[in-house]
């Protein structure tokens, strides 16, 4: 199989809105638009390859809640679009694959539930993710509002490789949407336990996340991009050149 490397413009939806949490934190909320499906066309004019969209609702409520704004978003790209949030029954993965999707997410189902997770690889092969959301090594649940589930990254990562799951989205929450910088060399570590490519997500602050996250993958690490929120958003990370680094030119 070729290895390929993306980056990978995130949107965070909440109430049909455009936003960016801190850490996690549903009361530190940014807002940046109030046209999702305009945000999406924007990231696709400047050359994303893929789009990234997280039902931050459906997350936190453990049911999809934006389920017509994802499906405007996917009619009207023409690029994948990977999509998480409350995706914690098999209907719901379904509808979501329906609905234009090219890959489903699961994150509290991936850790909680790995009946649905093995059915999931199962019934859609290849177009399944799971989402780790780690603080400490320890997996968060439930929108980053339940960590007592305890489980280890690791063994959850070893876990969806053994389903069939086709990447991993890998989230540092202390750094996500600081735009502090990725923790690149753990997610390199977490990304050489197990046999799933690893996209990185959390923190990323500008070129030099991208630059440094494609020379880990030239050196042979276990990844397959990474997520770009906030940095795009506040301009600090220009898409067009991200999507050049990202292909290995100006490394």
């Amino acid at each position: 199989m070729t290895r390929t490397f993306e980056v990978i413009p995130a949107i965070d939806l909440r109430a049909g809105r455009c936003v960016r949490l801190l850490r996690g934190d549903f009361a530190a909320e940014t807002h940046y638009g109030d046209d999702p499906v305009a945000m999406a066309r924007r990231w696709q004019d400047e050359g994303a390859t893929r789009l990234h969209v997280v039902d931050l609702d459906g997350a936190a409520r453990g049911e999809r809640t934006q389920g017509s704004v994802i499906a405007a978003i996917c009619r009207a790209l023409s690029i994948p679009v990977q999509v998480g949030g409350g995706l914690r029954t098999i209907d719901s993965i379904r509808d979501v694959l329906d609905a234009g999707a090219e890959r489903a997410i699961l994150g509290t189902a991936a850790v909680r539930d790995p009946a649905v997770l093995d059915a999931a690889c199962r019934l859609f092969p290849g177009r399944i993710v799971a989402g780790i959301d780690q603080r400490g090594g320890r997996v968060a649940t439930e929108g980053w509002l339940d960590e007592e589930a305890r489980q280890d990254a690791v063994a959850v990562a070893r876990r969806a490789a053994a389903a069939g799951c086709v990447a991993i989205v890998y989230t540092d929450i202390e750094r996500d949407g600081t735009r502090e910088g990725a923790a690149l060399e753990a997610t390199v570590t977490f990304a050489a336990e197990h046999s799933v490519p690893v996209i990185v997500s959390g923190g990323v602050a500008g070129p030099d996340d991208v630059r440094r996250a494609r020379a880990a993958f030239d050196r042979g690490a276990n990844l397959a991009g990474v997520i770009a929120g906030r940095a795009l958003y506040e301009g600090d990370l220009v898409l067009a050149e991200a999507v050049f680094l990202a292909r290995g030119e100006g490394c």
